[in-house]
């Protein structure tokens, strides 16, 4: 039998091995994330131009004082806001749509699970890459036989600043639906039955059913997948690159799109950071106005 003295020395192992596990795991984690953060918040108060590099010195604040002047900053805040909000208004609509119809069907939900993982599994650029060579070219891509099937002419989706918009907002959502679909069918599934019960007994009809009953029961993943979904759509950047490049011209250039080309293509490293550390604070923001929503609700 092991003495009582035994046991602070086991425990004061115990706890040195844990250290040691979690120790090299936690530097990557510090060396990966925060390093990069602090970098990128000390390139974003100097000018570094590398087209211009005799120009180049500290800035102080100049960087985020010339985005109230940039045309383009503001196309590409209005783009995002545009882009976020869009999709995860499709996102929540057409999932909880599904789930609905999918609870329905009495048979066949898991090969119907199995096909909703699948977009989600895909790299976003293999989706851009998916989408702009076999679904969305004109003449011979998947949605133009479609559309001149129907007599609606051939259009180029993601060439006319009109229509690229909307294409790289439906490849999102094409992608991230399943995503909501998944988690609000699993919501449904777990609903306690009984209540629907007393319910019909009540002669409440479907749409009462759902807007006092099934919409307030799943309220809490409703606004999880808002939250997440409104986090990942502020930072995407591999579909839309993959499609349009953010063209045709800045016409689905979103702020992740400007900051990258303002550093990688126009060299200004300077501006480009400061654009980051914007759409950071951004999402930072929202995160926390979400969370706190949820928290009163």
């Amino acid at each position: 039998m092991a003495r009582s003295s035994d046991r602070p020395t086991r425990e004061r192992r115990e706890r040195r091995f844990a250290l040691v596990l979690f120790l090299p795991a936690f530097l990557v984690l510090a060396i990966g994330t925060t390093v990069p953060l602090f970098y990128l918040l000390w390139a974003s108060l100097w000018r570094i131009d590398l087209s211009m590099p005799w120009l180049s010195g500290f800035a102080g604040l100049e960087n985020y004082a010339k985005m109230a002047a940039d045309p383009r900053f503001w196309n590409s805040l209005g783009l995002t806001v545009i882009y976020t909000g869009s999709t995860v208004v499709f996102q929540v609509v057409i999932g909880l749509g599904l789930a609905l119809l999918v609870l329905r069907i009495p048979r066949g939900q898991a090969a119907l699970r199995i096909a909703a993982i699948m977009p989600i599994v895909l790299a976003p650029v293999v989706v851009g890459m998916f989408w702009r060579t076999l679904v969305l070219p004109p003449d011979y891509g998947l949605l133009d036989l479609v559309t001149q099937a129907l007599g609606l002419g051939s259009h180029n989706w993601l060439g006319d600043p009109q229509l690229a918009l909307v294409s790289v907002i439906t490849i999102h959502t094409w992608q991230w639906t399943p995503f909501s679909f998944l988690v609000i069918l699993a919501s449904l599934a777990a609903l306690p039955p009984d209540v629907f019960e007393a319910a019909r007994i009540d002669r409440a009809n479907a749409w009462r059913r759902f807007i006092h009953i099934t919409l307030p029961m799943i309220r809490p993943a409703i606004a999880i997948i808002v939250i997440m979904r409104m986090m990942v759509a502020l930072s995407a950047f591999a579909a839309i690159f993959a499609a349009t490049g953010g063209g045709p011209g800045t016409a689905t250039e979103i702020l992740n799109l400007y900051a990258y080309r303002t550093s990688f293509t126009d060299l200004n490293l300077g501006y480009g950071a400061a654009l980051a550390v914007v759409l950071l604070a951004i999402t930072l923001l929202v995160s926390f106005l979400m969370f706190r929503l949820r928290r009163a609700a």
